[in-house]
């Protein structure tokens, strides 16, 4: 599979040979939906809880006897039809885990870069330096690039790029270790340099 390789000016740098089992495969949807749902519900914290009757502080008395008052029978003011009792079925330690097997994942990712590559949404660049982490000079990379939104993936942290990136909307930097479906999806365009290609390449053979 052919495509060109340029430079973050956007002039031609030259012909780039890809490896098709990474951006020629088939697109799998049904596999491509059920990895992103596991992973975003694998992002979810589960941090909601209520205290049931047992952990509800207080109820340790009762609150009257068993007879002869007229009331209805109580054993503790922390039941859960009293004002400040416990909750009745909490939602207390919830997991919303699912696991995605690695090759699963790996084939998944394979058919989202051969879907962006088919709709021509990745630009490959040579190199992509920043001399300083200025914000007008990376915008200006972008706009030579007539790109908006994009997923920049660069093989190592390069703290120039990160800091010159961070406040511009809809552009997002992570490494080819933090590679996931749910990043690639998000955005219009991905922009990979060529040494995260050649890490990709032999991350996803």
């Amino acid at each position: 599979m052919k495509t060109q390789l340029i430079n973050q000016d956007k002039s031609e740098s030259k012909n780039l040979s890809l490896n098709e089992a990474i951006f020629g495969s088939s697109v799998n949807e049904a596999l491509v939906h059920e990895v992103v749902t596991s992973y975003r519900s694998n992002s979810r914290l589960a941090t909601r809880g209520h205290k049931n009757r047992s952990a509800a502080s207080g109820g340790g008395a009762k609150p009257w006897r068993q007879k002869g008052t007229g009331r209805a029978r109580a054993g503790t003011n922390r039941s859960p039809i009293w004002v400040g009792g416990g909750k009745t079925h909490t939602a207390n330690n919830r997991s919303y885990t699912k696991k995605i097997n690695k090759k699963v994942l790996q084939k998944a990712i394979k058919s989202i870069f051969s879907s962006l590559a088919k709709d021509e949404r990745i630009i490959f660049l040579d190199t992509l330096v920043l001399k300083e982490p200025k914000t007008k000079e990376m915008i200006a990379i972008l706009n030579k690039l007539e790109v908006k939104n994009a997923l920049i993936i660069l093989k190592e942290y390069e703290r120039n790029i990160d800091l010159a990136s961070r406040n511009i909307p809809h552009i997002e930097v992570i490494t080819t270790s933090q590679i996931n479906p749910v990043s690639l999806l998000n955005h219009d365009c991905v922009i990979i340099d060529s040494d995260a290609l050649k890490e990709i390449e032999s991350t996803y053979k």
